[in-house]
């Protein structure tokens, strides 16, 4: 009774885990991409008085977008979703990369983005950590089939 009790909560745990994920990629691929238009995007783009230096910015969230695509695309083949804690963490030093960018090129960024990179990141590595966890139970129970 304890134990299906636990496993309710982990399950219902896990599934809310999974849906945060998928909210936090596509809100990721999402926004990345819609930087691409000042009228769509939720980021504020001061490309009149920055110019070049803020379209480089936008690139840059392109190039997360694609680079998120291509992540997602090898763990789905892969069945390993492990590598999702490290493009967490990667993605929360986003935050200090796009604060740096903003002060090396005198560029103002949006008051958005450090809540973004923290949202997307924290629930990338939580989901990475749920994975790892389902992995080592998976294989802690193939070892206690194999024994018995």
């Amino acid at each position: 009774m304890m134990n299906s009790l636990s496993n309710n909560k982990f399950t219902l745990l896990r599934i809310l885990i999974e849906l945060n994920f998928y909210c936090a990629v596509t809100l990721l691929i999402g926004a990345s991409f819609l930087s691409i238009y000042d009228e769509y995007s939720l980021f504020i783009f001061n490309e009149d008085l920055y110019g070049a230096l803020d379209n480089n910015l936008r690139m840059i969230m392109v190039y997360l977008a694609i680079t998120e695509c291509v992540v997602l695309f090898y763990c789905f083949v892969t069945k390993n979703f492990r590598l999702m804690m490290p493009v967490g963490f990667f993605l929360i030093l986003m935050i200090g990369s796009m604060e740096f960018y903003g002060e090396i090129n005198t560029v103002a960024i949006d008051e958005h983005f450090p809540l973004f990179f923290l949202y997307t990141g924290i629930s990338h590595i939580m989901f990475g950590v749920m994975a790892d966890i389902e992995k080592r139970l998976s294989s802690r129970e193939d070892d206690n089939l194999e024994i018995g």
